[in-house]
Order: C-alpha cells, then sequence, then structure tokens
C-alpha cells in the first residue's frame, strides 16, 4: 500500500518524525510532497522557509520512513496526489478530513499531532529565548 503525505517541513522536529513513522507503518512505502520553496513563502510568508527545499529534502530522505520525497511547486499537491494515486493520505490532527486535498482520490488518515511541537513554535522560542533551549519548544 502506498502512503502519501506533504508539508513544509521547514523545521524539522521530533512531532514531524513521529508523524512520519506513523505514517508509513500504515503501508508498504510512503512518498512525502514536499513545498518548494516558492510555495512555502506564498503559503507561510516572505520570512520562510528557514532550509533550503534541497536542504529539507536532504534531511527527509535521511529519514529509514520515508522512502520518497517529491518536490512539488503549486500551494496544494493535488495534480501529484492524482498522478501517484496512494492508497492513503495521511494528515496531522490539526486537520478535518473533509479539509485534505486530495480526499476524493484516496482514504484519509488523520494522525494525531505531537503536543507542544511545531515549527512555529521552534521559530518563536529560537527568537525569544535563543538557541540554547532545549525540550519542548511548542
Amino acid at each position: 500500500m502506498l502512503v502519501f503525505t506533504n508539508g513544509c517541513f521547514d523545521i524539522l522536529h521530533v512531532g514531524h518524525i513521529q508523524y512520519l513513522e506513523q505514517s508509513r507503518a500504515l503501508g508498504d512505502k510512503l512518498i512525502v510532497g514536499l513545498n518548494s520553496d516558492d510555495s512555502v513563502r506564498r503559503l507561510k510568508g516572505p520570512n520562510r522557509p528557514v532550509n533550503s527545499q534541497a536542504d529539507r529534502k536532504r534531511m527527509l530522505q535521511a529519514l529509514r520512513c520515508v522512502d520518497e520525497v517529491v518536490i512539488f511547486d503549486e500551494d496544494t499537491p493535488y495534480k501529484l496526489i492524482k498522478s501517484l494515486r496512494p492508497d492513503i493520505i495521511t494528515k496531522g490532527g490539526d486537520y478535518a478530513e473533509s479539509e485534505v486535498v486530495g480526499n476524493d482520490l484516496a482514504r484519509v488518515i488523520i494522525i494525531p499531532s505531537k503536543v507542544g511541537y511545531s515549527t512555529t513554535g521552534v521559530i518563536n522560542a529560537c527568537r525569544s529565548e535563543g538557541m540554547g533551549s532545549r525540550g519542548n519548544l511548542g
């Protein structure tokens, strides 16, 4: 079974790792759709991404649970999902199934988010507390 998920994955944190591991456990192969730098800027604003698409892709590819990473430039991965034809699409717990792009193309599974972890939380903690902070930065 082919599992697909997508996101910016700008600053990889333990919440992402847990989410990707749980996504991979649902099938035989996990493909991650990665927003391009231009796509991230349109979605998140001019100060994002923090890491380039090449660096974000490399970090995701280093994870055992990720089988393939595909960069897409659109605001949503609909065309990519349509071409890949996954069996399952996963998204984090901050989404409702009806909001997930591609819900008409594959079964959607919402994976609960790890409480206290978010890229925005990491960025804000770094700005306010400095890089030396440890532990839960969400």
